[in-house]
């Protein structure tokens, strides 16, 4: 990807209204919407493009199966952003703008289907379109798949890993709307040329070392060469790296909900021979094997971690983690997905990635003001909130605005409609003080 167009950032120190950390999926969204309110806005990231942190390796899957209803709202307001993704930015990019690819999404269900029949209901109640499969459905649309019921889901070392199956499924949930973004990285270069066009800068290949405080508020931050940018709004969009950016502003240690970087793996495997994925396969959240996976381009599969209690987390140093595809949990995945569709194989050669998500306590992200007057988040989102990308940027510079404008959210928690849904997002919802939710404590929360 090309580097902004935008006027580089003198030497010294530059005044700005707003100052973005992260140009990330979120970060550059929360840059664009900003800037189209009127702010001066610079967004710094220590990568040298848009994209290319953790959004880069996002399995960029958009969905609405969540654990809580403001979850579900949120994600389905974020649904409309990609269909009108053309008119939402606006502008053109030399690189293209992004396709967002509506294959659905199955869930897939046993008699102990607990998160799957929690989000049934509050689609029935938010009037969310899904169809429910019978396996005679899911035998006509998906011939390679297994009806076994394996679950709970086993790591390969375990004896009972190739037992017989105990049971069978008893069917799926078929959501229409979900899909993908076929390139996560463009959709970040898509919202930076948008917010350019509004007299956005970004400024790459800087490392935030300080958060500068005046007044007892945020006044900018120091980067590693020595620039001070200067702004009375900080936003964190950090990513992997939040925590860190938090405990330098001095707020880690107040806030409620933390987050922590999680090193993660999705791997890529040739559809079954004879069966096109690309074009007639689903998203599919399988929690009896404990995986997820979705269409790839090449018709090959990617394959993700539903998190399932027996693998253990690894918790990562952001700076210093292990980029590469792991024996151990190439074969857990893909020999999980096996299972599911028994003609698939297990290639010789590894095929993947390894990367960070950004994880809260009960995985849902924090949407939020801080201690620290001027300072704001946007963070446990990596993993999980890629899908609401466009409405995650709506509600951080409608927070902001807000808040900068007198809002007590603490005591008067922000509502605001969503501008395709009509919906209300309760943005208190995503505080940083709120008591743990009850959510599937994974990818999927």
């Amino acid at each position: 990807m090309n580097q902004a167009r935008s006027p580089a950032l003198r030497g010294g120190s530059d005044v700005f209204d707003a100052v973005v950390i992260g140009a990330g999926a979120i970060g550059a969204a929360t840059t664009l919407e900003l800037s189209r309110r009127g702010w001066r806005v610079v967004c710094v990231d220590k990568n040298a493009a848009a994209g290319s942190g953790s959004t880069l390796n996002s399995s960029a899957i958009v969905r609405f199966s969540y654990s809580t209803k403001p979850g579900v709202v949120l994600a389905w307001e974020g649904l409309h952003y990609w269909l009108n993704w053309p008119e939402y930015i606006g502008v053109d990019d030399e690189s293209g703008l992004i396709e967002f690819r509506q294959c659905g999404k199955l869930m897939l269900l046993t008699d102990d289907s607990d998160h799957p029949q929690r989000v049934r209901a509050l689609w029935q109640e938010l009037d969310i379109p899904f169809e429910d499969w019978s396996l005679q459905d899911l035998a006509q649309r998906l011939p390679i798949f297994d009806h076994g019921s394996f679950g709970p889901p086993k790591r390969p070392s375990d004896e009972a890993f190739w037992d017989e199956p105990a049971g069978k499924l008893i069917g799926a949930i078929y959501s229409p709307s979900a899909g993908y973004v076929n390139d996560p990285q463009l959709c970040a270069h898509n919202l930076q040329r948008a917010a350019e066009v509004e007299g956005a800068h970004f400024r790459f290949n800087s490392q935030v070392t300080d958060i500068l405080r005046s007044g007892g508020r945020a006044a900018g931050v120091e980067l590693d060469d020595g620039t001070e940018v200067h702004a009375p709004v900080v936003v964190n969009v950090a990513g992997p790296h939040s925590n860190v950016i938090n405990q330098m502003a001095g707020v880690y240690d107040s806030m409620k909900i933390k987050t922590r970087a999680m090193r993660h793996e999705v791997h890529i495997v040739p559809s079954p021979e004879g069966f096109d994925y690309e074009s007639e396969g689903h998203v599919t959240a399988d929690h009896d094997t404990g995986i997820y996976f979705r269409p790839e381009v090449g018709n090959n599969i990617l394959i993700g971690s539903a998190d399932p209690a027996c693998d253990e987390p690894d918790w990562a140093d952001p700076d210093h983690f292990d980029e590469t595809v792991s024996e151990g949990q190439w074969e857990a995945q893909v020999l999980r997905a096996s299972r599911r569709m028994p003609e698939l194989g297990v290639p010789h050669q590894k095929k993947g990635v390894a990367d960070l998500y950004d994880v809260s306590d009960d995985w849902i992200p924090v949407y939020d003001r801080t201690e620290l007057d001027g300072f704001y988040v946007a963070i446990g989102t990596s993993g999980n909130q890629f899908k609401n990308t466009g409405i995650a940027g709506c509600v951080m510079a409608e927070l902001i605005t807000a808040v900068e404008g007198g809002l007590d959210h603490d005591r008067d928690p922000l509502v605001i409609e969503g501008r395709y849904t009509g919906l209300p997002i309760e943005v208190g919802f995503f505080s940083r003080n709120r008591d743990p939710a009850n959510t599937s404590m994974s990818v999927f929360a």
